[in-house]
């Protein structure tokens, strides 16, 4: 099973950030890890490839039937079911 910890690598070192950290008693013996690099100017930007892709969606006719975008909203939120809170 493979495990999953949140950490920032700074230079050659993981810097754990999560609440979930490694065992211990793995400090002293290498342990194989793969990174994966977050890019958050992708989710903090300024928007672009978001509009990106809603202009292609907008381009690709997705929902043709759509006549009155604004109509259809207020439809379909009346029809949402109440969620307690």
């Amino acid at each position: 099973m493979q495990e999953s910890y949140e950490a920032i690598l700074r230079g050659d070192r993981l810097e754990w950030s999560g609440e979930s950290r490694p065992d211990p008693a793995r400090r002293n013996r290498p342990v194989a890890v793969r990174v994966t690099v977050i890019d958050d100017s992708a989710s903090t930007g300024d928007g672009r490839l978001m509009s990106e892709a809603l202009e292609r969606l907008a381009a690709s006719h997705a929902l043709p039937d759509l006549v009155d975008p604004s109509s259809w909203q207020r439809e379909a939120r009346r029809e949402r079911p109440a969620t307690e809170g």
